[in-house]
């Protein structure tokens, strides 16, 4: 039969026929709204997976910063107590001695440094101030003038990035030794901050900001990125004297890579930027004070500094050995020998694991100036700071132990470096 009103004809066997016809819906039936291929209940496990995923990139990105963070915040805590027991303020012991000095060179320039400031002898004459290197006073100065902040503020803000640009690159650098891992890298990091004097990478002095130059100007060095190694070598050579180191070590690795004529002409540009740094501030030196040896004469006279073989450090360490007349002096005397004593495992290294030479030339170099050189023996823990690559075995040794075991000892180091840059800053009465 047919339906003449309906929207399909229908055989006498029930079954539509061929020729189907569909009408419209009328007004008022009830439609089913197409599906839009969406899951409302998979949304949020999306969502929180999204979440995971970058917050893990972020984690690893961020790693060596937040591990770098979390020792000195270890440390800053301990200064913090111990400012307050012995009735000081924190503010106040991470800027002082050199720090003064920089602090006023960043102020007011190298005329303009206040008469109260004096040499290790109490004297004072105008190109007392010039024995400071200029590259952390300028930084200071800039990021004064941008942010409108203080100078003790901008001073310890520069020491903060400074900081952080070095953990960046020891990770880096942990990666690309021979044997290195990521893990290897991050522990390097650990270690660093961890060092016996590392309170110094929180106050306003010229250790970070001259150790984040040197570690990429290695990194650069290990990547063959020669314009890279050059420049932040002459960076390096504007903050501190210890660029000498950097500058043999790197200047050595650009030579060989010029002489094999390797990357064409990238190592021979390198080397010609990489002395400019130092070499630039001891020509003004020489050109303010009238003599050649003008900076090197300002050391001598303004700190007893000069070198002498280490016939004076000997002599500090046979006393101290024989009178301990302080916790901070025969803690000093040990780092100094354990310094010596990871040279060694650098040197075994490099010969048995292929541990790059210029890593063990930059610590030799940086290991002579500091215990050949009269002066403050009281610095030379500080002074040994820029050694950092000593530690790379270190790392590669705990990055093939068990997670726990490599855990303790970076909290053990922690721990003890937070205690002794505490106690070299509130319970020891002189300079460091």
């Amino acid at each position: 039969m047919a339906v003449t009103d309906g929207a399909v004809d229908v055989n006498q066997s029930g079954s539509p026929s061929a020729n189907t016809t569909l009408r419209s819906p009328s007004p008022d039936t009830t439609t089913q709204r197409p599906s839009t291929g969406r899951d409302p209940g998979r949304g949020l496990p999306r969502a929180a997976g999204m979440f995971q995923a970058r917050a893990a990139r972020f984690l690893a990105v961020a790693a060596p910063s937040l591990i770098f963070l979390g020792v000195r915040l270890v440390g800053l805590l301990t200064l913090a107590w111990l400012t307050e027991v012995n009735g000081d303020r924190l503010l106040t012991r991470l800027s002082v001695w050199d720090g003064q000095w920089m602090l006023a060179i960043a102020g007011g320039g190298y005329n303009g440094v206040p008469l109260g400031l004096v040499d290790a002898f109490g004297h004072r004459n105008p190109t007392t101030p010039l024995a400071f290197f200029p590259g952390y006073p300028a930084a200071v100065s800039v990021f004064r003038f941008v942010t409108s902040t203080s100078l003790e503020i901008a001073g310890l803000a520069v020491s903060l990035l400074a900081s952080l640009v070095l953990a960046h690159g020891l990770a880096r650098l942990g990666e690309l030794v021979p044997g290195g891992s990521r893990r290897a890298g991050l522990l390097l990091v650990a270690l660093v901050a961890a060092a016996p004097m590392g309170v110094v990478w929180s106050m306003t002095y010229s250790e970070g900001l001259f150790c984040a130059c040197a570690v990429w100007a290695l990194v650069g060095v290990l990547r063959r990125h020669w314009l890279l190694a050059g420049g932040a070598t002459a960076l390096a050579g504007t903050v501190r004297p210890t660029a000498a180191a950097l500058l043999l070590a790197v200047g050595a690795a650009l030579l060989v890579a010029a002489v094999r004529r390797q990357d064409s002409w990238r190592p021979w540009l390198g080397g010609l930027l990489a002395p400019l740094g130092m070499l630039g501030y001891l020509g003004y030196v020489a050109s303010r004070t009238g003599s050649w040896t003008g900076w090197f004469d300002l050391q001598r006279r303004g700190w007893n500094s000069k070198f002498d073989g280490g016939a004076a450090t000997l002599e500090f360490t046979r006393d101290t050995l024989a009178i301990g007349r302080s916790v901070l002096e025969v803690v000093t005397v040990g780092v100094l020998a354990g310094g010596l004593v990871l040279l060694a495992v650098c040197c075994r290294r490099c010969w048995s694991s292929g541990l790059p030479w210029p890593l063990v030339v930059y610590a030799a170099g940086v290991l002579v100036m500091d215990l050949g050189s009269n002066g403050l023996m009281n610095s030379k823990a500080r002074l040994l700071l820029p050694a950092f690559t000593l530690l790379v075995p270190v790392a590669l040794g705990l990055a093939r132990r068990r997670p726990s075991t490599a855990l303790a000892v970076v909290v053990a180091a922690a721990l003890a470096s937070a205690w002794f840059g505490g106690y070299a800053l509130t319970g020891w009465s002189y300079a460091i």
